[in-house]
């Protein structure tokens, strides 16, 4: 059945008129805009209708409308049934969004929030897998993002990736104590709280049907690395974070760590045909007697050697231990990095955007597009090689906080500080400090964590197989 003589029979079985319905709220048709009607029939349990504004029918409006069904349903048992996408991606972008706008967390006691289902009239059905696969990814990204540091410690980190990955057929690998001693920036940020300690979790896919064949053809694909930062609480050290009211919402520092999980779990359900290593680098920047201090020298992954600034960069530090393992051990032919790691990035970019760092310009442009259409944007950043003297230490190879210099450019020298680990690997940066988090509950997003990043990785390494 088209979707005209759906909506014909929907007005022939309420006995209604949907245009003169449509009329009588002089809508503007401005996308997301929304407006109930309520129906009934002894034939059916359907009680109500929507009727939702589709803008222009851009991907971003079929998300607004997504969002706003979504939300007016929130925490409530209903059936929605959406008959507004028609194309694939339209009905993809729309299903995710939907799933969003209704998304809740919280840890109250009383009677836990209903849950609605969403179905989608369509004969699109593979979007419609990719939507189920990506949503289900992105609450779960959310729900790690938004559970509070005294529960969200390294090993708890550690301990859901693998149920996760169990869960999804993934092999995984948990690094920690002794074992981390070649980390040493992992080591140097993780040990300010040495209850439990930091973790190195490596998590990796290889579709079945190349798993179950022949375990060599597995080297043939392309391999994807991600590596996440994973600061499950960032006081900001011995250099503490000021003022005081900025480190409420950092129980969201690891929402790199999170997205890269997310990521993962959605390609292990969707099975395209390349390889994917996930490395978390999870750790709590704490304030205590084992916290590093600014002056002290640190070993990286691979031997440079690192003069501390500022112990709230603790951010590339854990991550360039990450990059530079991946460089020597994987042979990656992508390496992508995801962390919230500087304030800058959210200052020059706001919350729209997140901040991206790559040399390679035909992958900068790759993503620009899949971001457009996910509705996870990035904006590809410079790496201006005249800030990299700002790295420069009189006592080790590097310091890490560009101390050097006053360019005022804390975003581009932080992704500087990265790519001295990379080593000559297609290497992209998304500094997602803005994106992540969200100060106001609308539209897709809930305040708190967003879940970004989920959307762009899965796409775009869905575009690559």
């Amino acid at each position: 059945m088209g979707k005209a003589s759906l909506i014909s029979s929907i007005e022939k079985l309420f006995e209604i008129n949907l245009l003169d319905e449509v009329s009588f709220f002089s809508p503007t048709a401005k996308a997301g805009e929304l407006f109930e009607i309520p129906v009934l029939h002894a034939d059916t349990e359907m009680d109500r209708l929507y009727l939702v504004g589709l803008g222009d029918q851009s991907l971003k409006d079929f998300r607004a409308a997504g969002a706003a069904l979504g939300r007016k349903v929130r925490g409530k048992a209903l059936n929605l049934i959406s008959l507004l996408p028609t194309k694939k991606a339209e009905v993809k972008a729309h299903a995710i969004s939907m799933v969003l706008g209704a998304y809740i967390w919280n840890l109250k006691t009383s009677t836990p929030a209903e849950i609605p289902t969403f179905s989608i009239a369509t004969n699109e059905i593979g979007a419609l897998a990719e939507a189920d696969a990506m949503a289900q990814a992105l609450v779960a990204t959310r729900d790690l993002i938004h559970t509070p540091s005294n529960i969200k410690t390294p090993l708890w980190m550690a301990q859901e990736a693998k149920k996760i990955a169990d869960s999804k057929g993934l092999a995984i690998k948990v690094l920690e104590g002794k074992a981390l001693a070649p980390f040493g920036g992992l080591v140097a940020v993780g040990m300010s709280s040495p209850n439990p300690g930091p973790r190195f979790i490596e998590i990796s896919y290889i579709p079945k049907k190349i798993a179950k064949s022949k375990v060599k053809g597995a080297h043939a694909l392309p391999h994807v690395v991600i590596v996440g930062k994973g600061i499950t609480y960032d006081t900001g050290g011995v250099s503490l974070k000021r003022p005081y009211d900025m480190m409420a919402p950092m129980k969201s520092d690891m929402a790199g760590s999170a997205a890269a999980l997310g990521a993962i779990s959605a390609i292990a359900d969707l099975q395209p045909n390349i390889r994917v290593t996930v490395l978390m680098m999870c750790a709590e920047n704490a304030l205590s007697g084992t916290s590093q201090r600014p002056s002290d020298i640190i070993t990286q992954y691979g031997g440079t050697t690192v003069e501390i600034i500022n112990t709230d960069a603790e951010g590339r530090l854990v991550l360039a231990d990450g990059l530079a393992y991946a460089d020597q051990n994987l042979d990656p032919d992508y390496l992508v990095d995801i962390a919230t790691l500087t304030g800058a990035a959210t200052l020059g970019l706001g919350r729209q955007f997140a901040a991206m760092y790559t040399r390679d310009n035909k992958l900068a442009a790759q993503l620009s597009a899949v971001g457009e259409a996910s509705g996870e944007r990035v904006w590809h950043m410079p790496l201006v090689d005249d800030y990299v003297d700002s790295l420069d230490s009189d006592v080790a190879d590097l310091n890490h906080a560009a101390d050097k210099h006053d360019y005022s450019a804390g975003s581009v020298t932080a992704a500087l500080y990265l790519e001295h680990f990379v080593g000559d690997r297609k290497w992209v940066h998304l500094d997602i400090a803005g994106t992540a988090r969200s100060e106001s509950d609308s539209g897709e997003n809930p305040k708190g964590g967003t879940g970004y990043g989920v959307r762009l990785l899965v796409d775009w390494i869905l575009s690559l197989s």
